[in-house]
């Protein structure tokens, strides 16, 4: 067995790995890398032939993990996608827009170039077009948490909830070779337990190797109930300052769970009534998932169901998909919140709300989630005085802050205590998906806690697993 790392490694985007085992050739996530450093590994042609790969298995859908695939497709791949069926559907939600968005990026780009009498570090051309992203979608097919998907008389892959978005898995790849079985164990991206709406996370046993996420492998998160109190805390605030609350949103869980709990702080009295926009086409279209597949959310978020309580309406929420409606927020008097994309405000709406509210003292900008190295919500997250936006340079005079609390991805602490059930030490842990500081810091804490062997792999490496 052979694993090659091809993404996230001492970084958090482009999740890919090569799986070279009984016979086969399996690639894990096929993502897109969103560090400004490594933007150029997304038009690169793949390190790994496309037609020489078995099939792709996937863990969720959000774009650093799946957001190649349609160039992949592209190159020459033309077998499975197998993930679970949350994921079919987002996934097909996240490529159609990243698509839509590669077109219009390069478009504008182009005229702004041509204007400016420049040429940018990059083709003037789409990475992917819809088009492309639309065929790539044909490949997908839908597998069910614990079944056993039997790729050959050596290899079976087992999809486990991962607790960090609905559909999102853990894949248990179990090899027989030279008379051995050998486990191995992609976590994909581990969820924080006791969260709204999905389950947490699936622990193991056993595995021979372990290839575990280390977003926030050197931090731990506020506990959730604080982070709700801050969150009611920044609302008052903004509003007695006359401002307006802009929150970058991920669209895939992190708005789901943010109006959850708006819901829940407004039914108790302890927020007051606002006009709430969900400024996401793309978080409305997911939430419609998240509605069809109630069966896969926890048990909590089934009971309001059942009791007839949508987790996802309120009174004052309004679902915003036209361009024409989406301008008109700016134009409201009085203090609003709005959530829009993307979530590290690398394109999408949100910039255009940022370009109305981040020169205003009055307005807070709140960051939920981890924020990539150089995009433009860790500029602002940093402290950087002023920002370019859609070209255009803003100083940043807006209140900003951030919570840990609701990130959708486990702290270190969580990843130690997953780790604690694993019954015997693996033959080695692989840490990726993490800033190099924090897998390192990570990797350091788990040697000299659990005396394991702890690899934080460079992109490209390669390793026998024998």
């Amino acid at each position: 067995m052979r694993l090659t790392f091809l993404g996230a490694n001492r970084q958090v985007t482009g999740s890919r790995y090569l799986l070279e085992a009984g016979g086969l050739r399996l690639m894990i996530d096929c993502g897109l890398f969103q560090e400004r450093c490594c933007l150029q590994y997304n038009w690169a042609a793949s390190p790994v032939p496309p037609s020489q790969v078995d099939c792709v298995l996937l863990t969720h859908a959000h774009l650093d993990h799946c957001g190649l695939l349609p160039k992949f497709v592209r190159e020459g791949y033309s077998r499975p996608v197998f993930t679970t069926q949350p994921s079919v559907e987002l996934t097909g939600i996240v490529l159609r827009d990243a698509g839509r968005i590669q077109e219009e990026d390069a478009a504008n780009k182009k005229r702004r170039h041509e204007r400016e009498g420049r040429r940018g570090p990059y083709p003037e051309v789409p990475l992917y077009t819809q088009a492309e992203a639309e065929r790539s979608l044909e490949l997908l097919r839908p597998v069910r948490y614990r079944e056993p998907l039997r790729l050959n008389k050596q290899v079976t892959v087992r999809f486990h909830d991962a607790g960090h978005i609905l559909g999102s898995a853990m894949l248990e790849v179990i090899v027989h070779e030279d008379r051995r079985e050998r486990r191995v164990l992609f976590s994909g991206d581990v969820g924080q337990r006791g969260k709204p709406l999905v389950h947490d996370p699936t622990v193991f046993e056993q595995a021979d190797y372990v290839i575990l996420e280390s977003t926030y492998g050197d931090r731990d998160h506020e506990p959730q109930s604080q982070a709700i109190d801050k969150l009611v805390g920044i609302i008052h605030d903004t509003v007695a300052r006359g401002g307006n609350l802009v929150i970058p949103t991920f669209a895939l869980e992190r708005a789901q769970e943010l109006m959850f709990h708006l819901n829940r702080l407004l039914h108790e009295g302890r927020i007051p009534h606002l006009l709430v926009f969900l400024d996401s086409p793309m978080a409305s279209d997911a939430t419609e998932v998240f509605v069809r597949h109630r069966d896969w959310l926890d048990e909590h978020a089934q009971a309001m169901f059942a009791a007839g309580r949508h987790p996802f309406d309120f009174p004052g929420l309004e679902y915003v998909r036209t361009v024409a409606r989406s301008k008109g927020i700016n134009r409201i008097h009085g203090s609003c919140i709005v959530m829009a994309g993307s979530g590290m405000c690398t394109g999408g709406r949100i910039k255009h709300h940022l370009v109305a509210n981040i020169s205003r003292p009055q307005s807070t900008i709140l960051f939920l989630g981890y924020q990539a190295v150089d995009t433009l919500g860790r500029q602002i997250v940093d402290g950087h005085p002023q920002v370019r936006i859609l070209g255009q340079i803003y100083p940043v005079r807006a209140r900003v802050e951030r919570l840990y609390g609701f990130s959708a991805h486990a702290d270190r602490h969580g990843l130690l205590q997953w780790l604690d059930h694993l019954r015997t030490a693996p033959r080695r842990v692989f840490l990726t998906h993490g800033e190099e500081n924090a897998a390192l810091s990570l990797a350091e804490v788990i040697r000299k806690n659990k005396g394991w062997d702890v690899a934080v792999p460079q992109y490209r490496e390669s390793v026998s697993l024998s």
